[in-house]
């Protein structure tokens, strides 16, 4: 694939993705999602897409929201984990639900009881959160942004 840089290549469909991320912020806030359950769901998704760029941005977000070594370390197994509360494991779930949506096969079921831990509202915002997220890694991942130390 070549190393086109697509958002540099025709900027406008870029400027309304920063909009639509913006909306999908504005609506975790709305929903009244903690800023460290926001970027796990990032976090989550981009470790799913193995877009690295989105991963360094996102974890070093993360710290500086408070999030711990520890529980990063085990993100990618959460699920074996009591590192997450009841709606960070809701929001992960839907996190993974959106990002493998056509790989239901890779996508076991945790067990997780969204509808009875998520208002209606958060649902809507992690799912939106989760959509955005996912653009953002296949923007980023086919455009081969690069990643350094």
């Amino acid at each position: 694939m070549s190393h086109v840089n697509i958002g540099k290549v025709y900027a406008a469909p870029y400027k309304a993705m920063l909009e639509f991320s913006a909306q999908a912020a504005a609506a975790g806030v709305d929903a009244g999602l903690s800023p460290l359950l926001v970027e796990l769901v990032k976090i989550r998704a981009s470790q799913l897409n193995g877009c690295a760029f989105c991963l360094k941005m996102h974890v070093a977000d993360a710290v500086k929201a408070g999030e711990t070594a520890d529980r990063l370390a085990v993100l990618a197994g959460w699920w074996e984990s009591q590192y997450f509360s009841a709606e960070e494991q809701a929001a992960l779930q839907i996190a993974e639900r959106v990002t493998l949506l056509s790989d239901h096969g890779r996508l076991a079921d945790r067990g997780i009881d969204v509808d009875g831990v998520l208002t209606e509202q958060q649902i809507a915002a992690v799912t939106w959160l989760a959509v955005v997220i996912n653009s953002w890694n296949r923007i980023a991942v086919s455009s081969h942004y690069p990643v350094a130390p």
